[in-house]
């Protein structure tokens, strides 16, 4: 069992925590996290790209030239594929990019993510942060004082206050216990895990 310490807003030790070893402590295999980003990053593709079809470009009414005695190639509309400005034969049409992956594998692939955080020891346990009002430069403070660079920060439900204070921070995420995803954890370099946020997160991956 992991036992981990906490801090509070300002670095100073507020006592220690145990965290579940089959939540934390799980063998890390590259090619499940690889498989559940990859699922991720392809469910957010708009897929929205598209070119016009032969049925659906402007134009080419009328026969180009007669079909015999001119000497050139017979033509039948100036929107074909072969011609300048013409239609486009099998290009992007609107799709969906997803796929779908596993509820197991999408939650091991979460315990996994978070058990390289704390193996990297890169993953800190805070009692929570409490700002008097939502000011950008108090968050600041917080964030120097815990010597965060790139974090994702977790809180126990929606806190506004905390959420709008951090949003101008290059590099701070701050999600809730339901957003909390395989993706933003891996490009985070540090997670924090206010305490409150420790029990629900066990109990959605247990």
């Amino acid at each position: 069992m992991a036992v981990v310490k906490v801090y509070d807003q300002n670095k100073q030790e507020a006592g220690d925590i145990t965290l579940a070893p089959e939540v934390f402590e799980v063998e890390v295999k590259p090619e499940i996290l690889n498989l559940v980003v990859r699922a991720q990053r392809a469910a957010m593709r708009a897929g929205t790209h598209a070119t016009k079809t032969r049925a659906e470009v402007s134009g080419g009414g009328a026969k180009p030239w007669r079909q015999k005695g001119t000497g050139r190639a017979r033509s039948g509309s100036s929107r074909s594929p072969i011609w300048r400005g013409g239609a486009i034969i099998f290009g992007p049409q609107p799709r969906d990019y997803g796929f779908k992956v596993n509820k197991k594998v999408r939650r091991l692939a979460m315990r996994m993510a978070l058990s390289s955080r704390l193996a990297a020891e890169s993953l800190m346990v805070v009692k929570g942060i409490e700002l008097p009002e939502v000011k950008t430069k108090l968050m600041a403070e917080v964030v120097s004082k815990l010597g965060l660079g790139k974090a994702l920060i977790i809180a126990n439900g929606a806190d506004e206050k905390l959420a709008l204070s951090a949003r101008n921070l290059p590099g701070i995420t701050v999600q809730n216990v339901e957003q909390l995803n395989v993706y933003d954890v891996l490009r985070h370099k540090q997670l924090v895990l206010l305490e409150g946020a420790v029990e629900p997160v066990q109990e959605r991956l247990k």
